[in-house]
């Protein structure tokens, strides 16, 4: 998956190169910035910090969002983020159900292997504005973008046959750790959106800090209640890819 995502972003740089030579050696004019909608899909990498870095490991996130563009290159809008992992570092996870060799039993006695994903996602409001220094477009640059939202995530807990009782539906929420709260988000990238409306995307750094508490009354396997304050950081790599709806200048709409 990561290096499926390396590609892609870079990919996405060499192509922009030769377009940004194209603009550079070109004879067209600087065009003025364009107002319009513009819907992004998005993917990143995040590698965790803070309480984040003692419960999971590396993450990933896909998502969308939609925003509005001035012509004076503002952006603003909401989006949405689903956050993916398979990496599990709660050593006390279930650990009063787990025999010698850390399997389950159902209710046959038999053992069962139980998996453990990281599940989450980030809801929230963006808003940021594009620093133009291109030659040929005033649309391009380096975007500056603030999200602030909500925040959630746990544990899953995946067992196919649902014959060990003591994580049904009901009873996993006593070992879940699910947690949520507010979040803040700063992202730094580079801007691209083609004159010819081939090429529009984005790629760049982020951080994330997550104000969390846990919301379980009580975990079972370590007993006690779940109300601990966290700050959750995730420190990502992102990129996705641009479809904007620009206005003409008679107003009418039109697709990239």
């Amino acid at each position: 998956m990561k290096k499926i995502i390396l590609s892609l972003l870079t990919t996405a740089v060499c192509i922009s190169g030769g377009y940004a030579q194209e603009d550079l050696f070109g004879t067209t004019e600087k065009k003025p910035a364009r107002k319009g909608v513009v819907f992004a899909i998005n993917a990143g990498l995040d590698q965790p910090g803070g309480d984040m870095a003692k419960r999971f490991g590396t993450s990933y996130r896909l998502g969308g969002g939609v925003m509005y563009k001035t012509t004076s290159n503002w952006m603003f809008g909401p989006k949405i983020d689903f956050i993916v992992g398979n990496k599990i570092k709660e050593d006390s996870l279930m650990i009063n159900l787990k025999d010698a060799n850390g399997f389950l039993l159902d209710q046959n006695g038999y053992r069962k292997g139980v998996g453990t994903f990281e599940r989450g996602y980030m809801i929230g409001v963006q808003a940021g504005k594009i620093f133009n220094f291109g030659k040929k477009s005033s649309d391009n640059g380096l975007l500056a973008l603030t999200t602030v939202g909500f925040m959630q995530h746990k544990i899953n807990i995946f067992e196919r046959s649902a014959d060990i009782v003591q994580i049904n539906k009901e009873n996993r929420k006593g070992y879940d750790r699910l947690t949520n709260g507010i979040f803040i988000e700063e992202y730094i990238a580079y801007t691209y959106f083609a004159n010819d409306g081939l090429i529009n995307f984005h790629i760049g750094l982020d951080i994330t800090a997550g104000f969390t508490q846990g919301r379980r009354d009580y975990l079972y396997d370590v007993m006690r209640p779940d109300d601990k304050q966290r700050i959750d950081i995730l420190f990502g790599i992102r990129g996705g890819w641009y479809i904007p709806i620009f206005k003409r200048k008679s107003e009418e709409f039109f697709f990239e």
